[in-house]
């Protein structure tokens, strides 16, 4: 339904103007019905917004006096005040009409964005009728039961009582019931409720909850291929997940897992280790064997890192504040945030640790990140709950990297969007070839016509839709993947076409450009974050999110800084190898030296250690976290009795400590349930 709070954007200025982009009040039909009925209730258009009461407000925005119902469906009854100009309906209520009436899609995607979503007024968000919720069992609707996380559901299906004819009738039900609660507990889930809406899972969750569908199948003799279902998972429940799966294995099951947490390493049976490096240098197989020889014996980079004869270095000296300031959220309530004060300080590469759904997501995005992109950009998105952000002067602009797609089609490279084609092709554009044929830079531009290929319009491929499947691309049969055309390709830049320059790879691009410092200056950015191996021109599409990560904290890393930016990460080291995640501090610590602000929410210790301040919150996922545990240091983190992180990253600066790890002792520390 349609928000006030986004219908009226800036509340301290003039009701005239903070209405203005939804509708004329000035002399027109509507701005003189309002004027007349404002006469009324003793209010004038010139009065900012925020110093009207509430039935002022409501007759504004609804044309009554008393606040409505948010169903749109309903009719509402119009003021009891007409004037020469007829009924004032309100803005909301004429928003509401119009976009109803309207048959064009570009005034409904225009009226879409002064809307947020709102628990339905006839169901209060339970989505059933009322004959369905007054079926109950053991005084449970089965809205309510499926609000409870599954932690809370176990433990109200063990203490049921049921007569011995209800019993005889649900213990099998009963039955598969809790095997599936005990599952999704068992791999760490516990703190999902199960109305939780699939949309805003992370891939780890989604992928977690697959598995514990297929534990609960119990079939034996099948071959389960995981890719990393470590991800989001905090170190207190990565062993309850290796347990899940060697009970996979011990069913008569094979499993083959590609992870990159040590702890899932040292526990395997067998391992297969691809290198030695990435991209065109990679590809073989530099270990397939035992886990055992392998922690003893192998010489590859991971059993290197394992041994701890290479490891990232703790910081010898942690940075202090220095007159930056300190960005401070006062009172957050979203989710299951117990209306907590968090305090940044700026300047300094900040971890905010915990378990699995201990509130970092709903703090750092839901709250933090959408009430600075309302501050600097004016977003719409409406910030969850709190009650005041303090510290923004000391801010110019707020960066958030995620692992979204850098786009969504075969066009979206790592050279479009870093910015690096561009140069290239001015470059091509001014080759002896280029001037006599009167090529510009648009010319090798494979998004506008004149050098492209049109039979794929610059693809490179073309899609075929395939009914009921998923679509799928085949390269295209008149260029053969090249994009361009057969005049565009004549043109060359030491010896390179433009198609052969997008199909080599970041590192091959460093040294062919390497004395063009508006391409070579980008090029570098991509090759500092890891990413040297991926071609300059490959599909946005076959990109990792963690890939698409780094590509966009390159762009960014490309830009002159200004000292005064936040920047905000989710779990970077996604899919990162030990001496990947080594890199990309390096690229971290780059930022911060700047002056800059980087806030990451991580499990990876490796990154938890080397952070400046860590806030960890908890102590437990779900209605049993959503506090701050412990604010400070690593070193006074570890200390802390009872902050789970803590216990973990004790054992990790201990180990850094001895200058190396024992393979054959791995010690665990997990709460007493």
């Amino acid at each position: 339904d349609f928000d006030p709070e986004l219908v009226i954007e800036s509340p301290q200025h003039t009701v005239r103007f903070c209405t203005s982009k939804v509708m004329n009040l000035d002399d027109t039909y509507y701005g003189k019905a309002i004027t007349q009925t404002a006469k009324k209730y003793k209010f004038h258009l010139d009065t900012p917004y925020s110093q009207l009461t509430t039935i002022q407000k409501n007759i504004l925005l609804y044309g009554q006096e008393k606040s409505v119902d948010n169903n749109p469906y309903i009719t509402h009854n119009q003021t009891d005040y007409t004037g020469i100009y007829g009924p004032w309906e309100g803005i909301i209520t004429n928003l509401r009409r119009r976009y109803f009436q309207t048959h064009s899609e570009r005034m409904r995607f225009f009226f879409r964005s002064y809307m947020s979503p709102k628990s339905c007024s006839r169901c209060q968000g339970q989505r059933l009728k009322a004959e369905a919720l007054a079926v109950k069992v053991q005084q449970l609707s089965i809205s309510e039961m499926t609000s409870l996380t599954v932690h809370e559901l176990v433990q109200k299906f063990n203490h049921f009582q049921f007569s011995d004819q209800e019993q005889t009738i649900a213990k099998q039900v009963l039955k598969e019931i809790h095997n599936r609660l005990s599952f999704l507990n068992n791999v760490g889930l516990g703190y999902l409720t199960l109305n939780r809406k699939s949309g805003s899972l992370s891939g780890g969750e989604f992928q977690r909850i697959r598995l514990a569908t297929q534990i609960g199948s119990g079939l034996t003799g099948v071959l389960y291929v995981l890719d990393e279902p470590s991800i989001g998972l905090h170190q207190r429940d990565n062993q309850r997940l290796i347990d899940t799966l060697k009970n996979l294995r011990d069913a008569g099951n094979t499993l083959i897992v590609v992870e990159h947490d040590e702890e899932m390493i040292r526990q395997s049976d067998y391992i297969v280790e691809i290198g030695p490096e990435a991209g065109q240098k990679g590809g073989n197989i530099e270990y397939s064997g035992p886990t055992e020889s392998f922690l003893c014996s192998a010489k590859t980079c991971t059993a290197q890192y394992l041994k701890g004869k290479q490891k990232i270095e703790i910081p010898q000296k942690r940075r202090t504040p220095k007159n930056k300031g300190i960005l401070t959220i006062k009172g957050a309530s979203e989710n299951n945030l117990k209306k907590i004060t968090v305090s940044f300080p700026l300047g300094q590469l900040i971890c905010v640790t915990g378990v699995s759904g201990s509130g970092k997501s709903s703090l750092i995005h839901d709250v933090l990140h959408l009430a600075l992109m309302r501050h600097f950009y004016q977003s719409k998105k409406r910030p969850g709950c709190y009650q005041t952000i303090t510290g923004l002067d000391h801010l110019d602009k707020v960066i958030t990297i995620d692992q979204s797609p850098i786009g969504r089609t075969p066009r979206s490279n790592p050279a479009t969007y870093s910015g690096t084609f561009t140069p290239i092709r001015e470059l091509f554009s001014q080759t002896r070839d280029a001037k006599i044929r009167g090529f510009k830079p648009g010319r090798f531009s494979f998004n506008v016509k004149g050098g492209r290929c049109e039979a794929c319009e610059g693809d490179g491929v073309k899609k075929i839709e395939m009914h009921f499947l998923s679509d799928v691309f085949v390269q295209c049969d008149v260029c053969k993947g090249h994009r361009y055309n057969q005049e565009t390709l004549s043109v060359t830049y030491k010896g390179k076409t433009i198609s052969a320059i997008l199909k080599m790879t970041i590192n091959e691009s460093c040294e062919l450009f390497e004395n063009i410092p508006s391409i070579s200056t980008k090029l570098k950015t991509l090759q500092d974050v890891g990413l040297g191996y991926i071609q300059l021109g490959q599909n946005a599409t076959t990109l990792s999110g963690g890939e698409a990560q780094r590509v966009k904290l390159a762009k960014e890393l490309s830009k002159r800084s200004t000292g005064k930016t936040l920047y905000l990460l989710d779990e970077p080291t996604t899919g990162l190898h030990f001496h990947d995640i080594k890199q990309l501090l390096t690229v971290f610590n780059r930022l911060v030296d700047s002056g800059n602000t980087l806030i990451v929410i991580e499990h990876n210790l490796e990154v938890i250690k080397c952070a400046d301040h860590i806030i960890d919150m908890g102590p437990d996922g779900g209605d049993g976290g959503g506090q701050i545990v412990a604010v400070g240091t690593p070193e006074k983190i570890a200390t802390h009795k009872t902050s789970y992180t803590g216990q973990f990253l004790k054992s990790s600066l201990k180990s850094i400590e001895c200058g190396h790890v024992q393979p054959e002792k791995v010690v665990h520390c997990f709460p007493s349930n």
